[in-house]
């Protein structure tokens, strides 16, 4: 129980350790690390939602043959929809970090920084269905082990730290405390233990359908990716320092589900 306390915590610290970044740095992240770090985030989901979610989707439904790729397909699907539907009620990151004033600076700063919460709060709820889901097979002995887990854990705190200074960095620029960017930051990834833990305890229900539970953590991930990470990272054409990055985390990523899963 001690492994999967700490792996539900671990994407969390990724996050709150990112939020801090707003104690050390006196003025905006520098353009080209946010970038950077924003590719680097990107790869490392996109690695993740492969090689931890997707494939082993796919290898729990080897009994269906050569329909083995159905559920992962449908979870997958389900997973984009859920997102794209989730960004149309709820603000985009990048657009409130942008407009930081709303239309004709109607909205008040503490609704900003309320709605920038909000929605990252709201994307982070299927990072941690995803940990939970693979916790959730660990513990019940299903194809996935102890150290898929840990190694998803990682690969989402990795992501969560540049998340999280990205998030505290904007907030302190628009007037907001140290602290209170800190705890704004930190919160939004308090999310990802919580639903975690719900789907563990959701486990009796869950484990029939848990190939499409992993693929459906799978698309949301990729959703996320494309839909707010990159165009952030590549505005403006300049796109090179964002490739970079996302090569990085992409290996990274990669480099840690085959050591943890060896």
């Amino acid at each position: 129980m001690s492994i999967t306390f700490f792996g539900l915590l671990i994407p969390f610290l990724g996050t709150m350790f990112g939020s801090a970044c707003v104690f050390f740095m006196k003025r905006e992240m520098n353009d080209s690390v946010q970038r950077a770090l924003l590719g680097f985030a990107g790869g490392v989901m996109i690695a993740a939602s492969v090689w931890s979610l997707l494939i082993p989707a796919m290898e729990m439904s080897q009994p269906l043959g050569k329909l083995a790729f159905l559920p992962a397909l449908i979870g997958f699907a389900l997973g984009v929809i859920f997102l794209f539907i989730l960004d149309k009620i709820t603000p985009h990151l990048h657009a409130v970090a942008q407009n930081p004033e709303g239309p004709k600076g109607s909205v008040s700063k503490i609704s900003r920084t309320m709605m920038l919460v909000f929605a990252v709060t709201l994307h982070n709820i299927p990072e941690g269905m995803a940990v939970g889901v693979v916790f959730a097979s660990f513990l019940n002995g299903g194809a996935l082990s102890s150290a898929d887990a840990i190694a998803l854990s990682l690969g989402i705190a990795i992501q969560n730290f540049p998340e999280g200074a990205i998030i505290s960095m904007p907030l302190k620029s628009e007037g907001n405390g140290k602290v209170k960017s800190f705890i704004y930051g930190t919160l939004t990834g308090a999310v990802e233990p919580v639903a975690a833990l719900i789907t563990i305890l959701l486990t009796s229900l869950i484990l029939p359908f848990l190939p499409y539970l992993l693929s459906f953590a799978a698309g949301a991930m990729v959703y996320v990716v494309v839909e707010e990470l990159l165009p952030e990272a590549t505005r403006e054409e300049k796109t090179d320092i964002c490739t970079i990055g996302f090569a990085l985390g992409f290996a990274l990523m990669m480099v840690l589900d085959v050591v943890f899963s060896a």
